[in-house]
């Protein structure tokens, strides 16, 4: 991903379309075919060329036109330099690249996001029917299975990839239409198939840039990438916390937590990702505010997408990467799981007694007392609420023993795991 934001990659991006724009100029008899044949064979970018166009920069403080005299200087032959940038303006060669540029990462990207979803499936079938408490504001409420959990997280996975690949599509696209975007140099018709040349769509209108609409489309959908991946981070900060201690994230045999506390095993790998996703939240904002640019073009966009199309994009991968090495690695405890989920004599139930009862033909109001009742009461006492609702006459009315072996019964709270599985990993 760094060698794609390169300057040396960038400009060999740039090389790419104007090449291609010579090529198809000298096909439709506009640039000589000698000319083309001579740019295709002398012109390049490599360590050195990138130099020269750094110190040519510093003097014409225009980088394009650095760009196309260091090119031509690789040429060697006037003649054929001079139809290198032929009917060419600056955006037609930045843009145009800059999709070439941003398919190469968003190739990276996909790549990362299918590898991730792989390990979330290996995850969630490993733990497919491994109990756990579900919490809803963090307090305990209902069991689900850890699987059911790294579940969620492959099917939200699973949605980014589909609408991240609609946005890198929007971003394929070049424009090859002049100053303004009116196409008077080159016409319409050279300008499709320059960008056929380079596996683009044309942008079917343009002013002298393509609209900024599909750039923030685009960081829109990074930030939510790495927002779901900022979620998973958060949720193992909060099991790998003490007093929890379900799950935690990879902890190497020579790391250490602390500079003071040797027994530290801090989240640290899954606090970078939550930090670092922020970044690419704010980088999102800033496309925003460059959809609006004046008249057919200003250039108050282009040093903010020099900073945010590569720190989005390497964020992105890196990231993607960091969370795939964790949930590998991440430690899981089905007895803590366990453990924790029965810490409350099973209260965890009580949504289940309370529909059974009412199942069972007494009024929701009165059940609804019934339960609460020994529900705040084993929670101040911390006594077992199974043991309470058994002992009471009131409900022994309604559920006799069995009755109530049935309600408090883990695998019946449990028992659409593998219908919804069926339906995430069809």
């Amino acid at each position: 991903m760094g060698n794609v934001w390169s300057e040396e990659g960038k400009f060999r991006r740039w090389l790419e379309v104007e090449l291609a724009a010579t090529d198809t100029l000298a096909a439709r008899g506009i640039v000589p075919k000698e000319a083309a044949a001579k740019i295709r064979e002398k012109a390049r970018v490599d360590a050195g060329v990138v130099k020269r166009i750094a110190e040519l920069e510093a003097k014409v403080k225009h980088d394009v036109i650095a760009f196309t005299i260091a090119i031509g200087e690789t040429i060697g032959d006037p003649e054929a330099a001079r139809w290198l940038h032929y009917g060419l303006t600056s955006n037609d060669i930045v843009d145009t690249a800059q999709a070439l540029q941003l398919r190469e990462a968003s190739r990276l990207i996909e790549h990362g996001m299918v590898r991730f979803g792989e390990i979330l499936e290996r995850r969630a079938q490993e733990f497919r029917h491994t109990p756990q408490i579900g919490r809803t504001h963090g307090v305990h409420a209902e069991p689900i299975t850890f699987g059911l959990k790294v579940a969620n997280w492959f099917a939200e996975n699973r949605r980014n990839l589909e609408r991240f690949g609609q946005a890198a599509r929007q971003m394929a696209v070049g424009k090859i239409s002049g100053a303004v975007g009116n196409a008077s140099h080159l016409g319409t018709d050279a300008e499709a198939d320059i960008c056929k040349r380079l596996g683009l769509d044309v942008a079917p209108v343009a002013s002298q840039v393509i609209q900024r609409d599909r750039h923030a489309q685009y960081l829109s959908m990074l930030a939510i990438v790495t927002a779901t991946l900022e979620k998973i981070a958060l949720e193992i900060r909060h099991l790998q916390r003490t007093e929890v201690r379900e799950a935690e994230e990879p902890f190497g045999g020579e790391q250490r937590g602390s500079s003071a506390m040797p027994h530290k095993r801090n989240p640290v790998s899954s606090e970078q990702v939550c930090g670092l996703a922020r970044v690419v939240r704010a980088n999102a904002g800033a496309a925003f505010e460059n959809i609006a640019l004046w008249h057919e073009r200003d250039i108050s966009h282009s040093s903010v997408e020099r900073v945010i199309l590569p720190d989005s994009t390497i964020l992105a991968d890196y990231l993607l990467a960091r969370m795939t090495d964790i949930v590998s690695g991440m430690r899981v405890f089905p007895e803590r799981m366990r453990r924790n989920l029965d810490a409350t004599g099973g209260l965890v139930f009580s949504g289940q007694l309370l529909q059974d009862l009412v199942e069972a033909g007494a009024a929701r109001e009165d059940a609804y007392k019934w339960v609460q009742e020994h529900a705040m009461a084993a929670w101040e006492t911390e006594t077992n609420f199974r043991q309470r609702v058994v002992n009471d006459a009131r409900i022994k009315v309604f559920l006799d023993r069995e009755g109530l072996e049935r309600t408090f019964d883990l695998n019946r709270q449990l028992r659409y795991v593998d219908a919804i599985f069926a339906r995430v990993f069809p």
